[in-house]
This record gives structure tokens, sequence and C-alpha cells, in this order.
């Protein structure tokens, strides 16, 4: 049943004004658009914000995570400069500093006459001689 109109409003409402006690359509769908948009805000952002450790995924494991902390670190203190510091790190590829102090390792135990890998083994600790009580020298604090 249509409800007259009061004398004084418009005999033309616009399509978004629902009469009293039905769904408002413009606000489901403006709540919608809302949750979908805050949503994809949401997932862009932590995309953009993991952007570092996926470009570092492939590099060496002390790089990862570095990169990983340094991302952890600027999502929970909002300091910008942890995640510039951590794409920086990301896209610059590090020596392997491990694996060349490895080789040199190998090499001088070879030319000491020992197998790769017994260098730590064979060496017995030394005995340190420390002086007499009396001849050491006055410390100053």
């Amino acid at each position: 049943m249509d409800a007259p109109l009061h004398p004084v409003a418009s005999h033309h409402l616009p399509s978004f004004i629902t009469p009293p006690g039905e769904t408002d359509i413009l606000m489901v769908i403006t709540a919608i658009i809302l949750a979908g948009s805050v949503l994809t805000f949401g997932i862009v952002f932590f995309r953009l914000h993991s952007l570092p450790e996926r470009m570092a995924h492939g590099s060496h494991k002390l790089q990862l995570e570095i990169v990983a902390v340094l991302c952890l670190l600027a999502l929970l203190t909002h300091i910008h400069a942890f995640w510039v510091a951590a794409l920086l790190l990301a896209l610059i590829d590090l020596p392997d500093f491990p694996g060349w102090l490895g080789r040199i390792a190998g090499a001088v135990e070879r030319i000491a006459g020992l197998k790769p890998g017994d260098g730590t083994a064979a060496a017995p600790p030394q005995e340190t001689r420390s002086r007499p009580a009396k001849q050491r020298e006055p410390t100053h604090a």
C-alpha cells in the first residue's frame, strides 16, 4: 500500500531514498565496497611489506634472516628506514665469505700435510707458562 506523501515533499524522490521498513540497498553496497577495499588494501600492504623478504629468498641463509628481521622490525615499529635497509640488502648480493674462508682453510691444511677437516682436531691445546706472582707487573685500575 502506498502511503500518501507529505504535502511539502517532492513528488519525484531519488531512487536511493528507501521507504520506511525496507532494506537500504545503497548502504549495503557501500558496506560491501568498504569491506572489499579494506581487505584489498591490507593484502597489498602486506605483500609490499614482505617484498624484500621475497626478493632475498634465493640468497644466502644469513642474508635472508637479516632481511626478514628488518622487515619485521619495520612492520612493528613503523620505522621505514628498516624497510629501506631490508630492500637494499635484498638487492645486493653479498659475497660468500664462509665459502672463501673454508676454501682457504682447506688449502692451508693441505699445505700443512693434514687431511681437509682435521686441522682443528690435530693441534693439541698448548700450555701457557705464567710468571710467578712475585714477578707480575702491577695492574692499574
